[in-house]
């Protein structure tokens, strides 16, 4: 199983929020699929998922071109 993709969100994320010890991701493994789930505290939500959605977007866009790389496929969950 590798870590780098969740370490990569993982680092991403504490980078955004006001609560960095409160960020947490868990790598779900799939047969064809990785999922990345992302949990932050409530009061940090808006900040990883930004302006309509634009920082989400963006943390899905650095994970797919991460996966990719791996030659993984992967998605990116924002668990409230």
């Amino acid at each position: 199983m590798s870590s780098e993709l969740k370490d990569l969100i993982e680092y991403v994320a504490k980078s955004l929020v006001d609560m960095p010890e409160e960020v947490n991701v868990n790598e779900v493994e799939g047969e064809q699929t990785t999922v990345v789930e992302l949990k932050v505290d409530k009061s940090d939500l808006g900040k990883v998922i930004g302006k309509q959605g634009r920082t989400a977007r963006a943390l899905r866009t650095i994970l797919n071109a991460a996966s990719t790389k791996l030659k993984k496929r992967s998605v990116l969950e924002i668990i409230e």
